[in-house]
Order: C-alpha cells, then sequence, then structure tokens
C-alpha cells in the first residue's frame, strides 16, 4: 500500500514538473499582453475582466466554453499521442473530417436502434473513421518511408473535398450545402436538459467522455508496456529496435489511436453540437489549434487537459473584449506570445533530446569497436 502511494506521489510530482513550465509561459504572457493591451491606450484590467466574463460570466457561458474545449482536449491528446512516437500528426484536421463525417452517416443509417447502442455505435465509427485516415499516413510512413507530415498534409484535403462529397450526395435528402440529420437517439445528452443553469447552452456529455479519454491516453503512454515501447521508438527508434521493439508497427499503432482521438472529436461535434455536417469551404481549424494546445500543454495529456481550457477561454471571451473597445486581434497575439514562450523551450528540450541521442550511438559504436 505505501509503494502504491510513494508511487502516485512520484507520478503527480512528475506530472506537475511537466507542465510547469507553461505555466509560467502563461503567466509571463498574460503580462506581456497586458502591457500590450495598456500600449493601447486601454485598460489591461478591463480587457482581461472581458475575457474572464465572457467566457466564465455566468453558466451558460461557460457551458458554452467548454463546448469549445471539448473538441480541443482531443485533438491535442491526438496530437501529443502521435508525438510521444516523435511524429506530428499534423493531418489531425484531416482525421476530425472523417469522424465527423462517419457519425452522420452511422447516426443516420442505424436510426431505430436503442438510444444508448446507437449512440455507442456512432461515436465508435466516428473514432474509427479517424484512426483508419490516420493509420494510413502511419503506414505510409513506416512502410514506404513516405514523410507524415507530407501525408498529413495531403490527406487534409481529401478528407475535406471527400467529405464535401458525401455531403452533396450519399448523405443529402434536401439539395441543400449540408447533410442529412442524424437520429435523435444517436444525439449526446446535453445539460440543459435537467439544469435550468444551462437553459441557454449547448454543453453535453461529450466534455465528460473528452475528460475520460484524458485520462485514458495518460495511462497508456505512462502506465502500460505498449505506452512504453511507443515513447522508446519516439525517444530512439534505432535503440528501441535494437531492444527487440517493432518500431513500424508502434509507428502505425500510435497514428491508429491519434487518429481516434481526432475521429472521435469530430463524432462529438456531430452527435452533441451540429446534428450534421455542413459543406466544407474550408477547414474546421479544431485540428490546427490541437497542434497550439498540445505545445501550450507541454506534449502531456494533462497539461492538454488546462490548455485547452485556456484556447476555450480565451475564444469565448475575445467578442466581449471587443464590445469593450480592445481589438479583437489582441486575443490572437496573447495565444501567440504563449505558444513562442512554449514552443522557446519546446526546441530546446528536442535538441538536448539530439544531442543525448548522438551521444548514445557514439558510446555504442565506441563499445561495438572495443
Amino acid at each position: 500500500m505505501e509503494s502504491r502511494i510513494n508511487e502516485f506521489r512520484e507520478g503527480l510530482l512528475n506530472t506537475l514538473k511537466e507542465i510547469a513550465y507553461p505555466l509560467v509561459a502563461i503567466l509571463i504572457s498574460v503580462i506581456a499582453g497586458g502591457i500590450l493591451v495598456y500600449s493601447f491606450g486601454k485598460d489591461p484590467v478591463l480587457a482581461y475582466t472581458s475575457m474572464i466574463k465572457g467566457s466564465l460570466g455566468d453558466w451558460n457561458k461557460f457551458g458554452e466554453t467548454l463546448v469549445t474545449v471539448t473538441p480541443l482536449i482531443l485533438t491535442g491528446l491526438s496530437i501529443t499521442f502521435a508525438f510521444k512516437c516523435n511524429l506530428f500528426n499534423i493531418g489531425v484536421e484531416g482525421q476530425f473530417i472523417m469522424g465527423a463525417i462517419a457519425a452522420v452517416w452511422a447516426g443516420w443509417a442505424f436510426a431505430g436502434l436503442p438510444a444508448i447502442l446507437h449512440l455507442t455505435l456512432t461515436l465508435l465509427v466516428g473514432a474509427a473513421a479517424g484512426g483508419i485516415w490516420a493509420s494510413i499516413i502511419g503506414w505510409l510512413q513506416a512502410k514506404v518511408g513516405s514523410h507524415v507530415v507530407i501525408n498529413g498534409i495531403m490527406m487534409n484535403y481529401i478528407a475535406m473535398y471527400t467529405s464535401n462529397f458525401l455531403v452533396r450526395t450519399a448523405l443529402n435528402v434536401s439539395g441543400k450545402a449540408y447533410s442529412v440529420e442524424i437520429a435523435d437517439t444517436a444525439k449526446l445528452w446535453r445539460f440543459s436538459q435537467a439544469f435550468v443553469q444551462f437553459k441557454h447552452s449547448r454543453l453535453h456529455t461529450g466534455i465528460i467522455i473528452a475528460l475520460i479519454v484524458a485520462l485514458v491516453a495518460y495511462y497508456i503512454l505512462n502506465k502500460t508496456v505498449r505506452g512504453y515501447e511507443i515513447r522508446a521508438v519516439g525517444f530512439n527508434p534505432d535503440a528501441a529496435e535494437y531492444g527487440g521493439i517493432n518500431v513500424s508497427k508502434n509507428i502505425i499503432l500510435s497514428m491508429l489511436v491519434a487518429g481516434m482521438f481526432a475521429g472521435l472529436a469530430g463524432a462529438i461535434m456531430t452527435t452533441g453540437v451540429q446534428y450534421r455536417v455542413n459543406t466544407l469551404f474550408g477547414f474546421t481549424g479544431y485540428g490546427l489549434d490541437g497542434i497550439s494546445v498540445a505545445l501550450v500543454g507541454n506534449i502531456h495529456p494533462i497539461g492538454v487537459i488546462l490548455s485547452a481550457f485556456l484556447f476555450g477561454v480565451m475564444q469565448k471571451g475575445g467578442p466581449l473584449m471587443q464590445i469593450q473597445g480592445i481589438p479583437k486581434e489582441v486575443v490572437g497575439i496573447i495565444q501567440g506570445i504563449i505558444i513562442l514562450f512554449v514552443a522557446a523551450n519546446f526546441v530546446k528540450v528536442i535538441m538536448g533530446n539530439i544531442k543525448q541521442r548522438k551521444e548514445l550511438k557514439k558510446t555504442a559504436l565506441q563499445e561495438g569497436v572495443e
């Protein structure tokens, strides 16, 4: 029992250490943003007060902020999980789209099933679609050597145009620029159905799912053999292979799981907010925002939760800041400053890892010669 308590304490301390730098970076960025607002002749206190009121001012605003936070947690986890295997999953946008469109199909085609079964099936189909889409990128990287970033960018465009094609054809009965609507049995439960405080909010149980998934991701990466193998491949694939770890398998698997997170984000947006998919004239933005969320969260599942909440607050609080005369661009500048501070440390860590790998390889070669 005592050993378990000590293990828990050690894990908690390690988690706090990993998210400490992003928290300091955020604090510095808030101060820098306040100076920027002051330089525009505006009151920084008024600016930040407006941001808080606009995002957390009442239960409805808080609910809407969590609606924004939910997909950001999952797309941030997608980036994080892949990066643990040293893969930059820039294709998360396409995986999000495929998850959303697959959820529309499942939510419409299986109408008539009991609600719990239909909703579960719809979310699983969306997650599976995102996972399969990402695994193609992983397979090309592992088996062909085609770079994951280039493939991810191209797959984003393929996903967008595939979604548009389906919205206009197989998933369209109205002739308009949006898909069919999913059945009521495939919709996530909304808090407004039971709590009057959230009467004007779209807050749904997807936020609970996202938090559970974040904890599962943390457990997989840090408490399982498979998570150890993924991190080992990400740290040094040559050493991992020498130790008997199948590098190709773990690359494909990490992309599969990362894609499932992104696909689930798309499915939750379909089942909890939109109930259909519109014709896309550009990317949704959730995938690209997920990159920022993961960076600010220091590529850590728990950090991603906090980071997603921060971005949700800034996105939802921005409009009220603008009403108070604060330029809306200030929010974007503050986000950029935060990412700049965090990325500076991020680059430092990466360079340190590369140097350590070279030293390990040099040591191994010397021992081999001897």
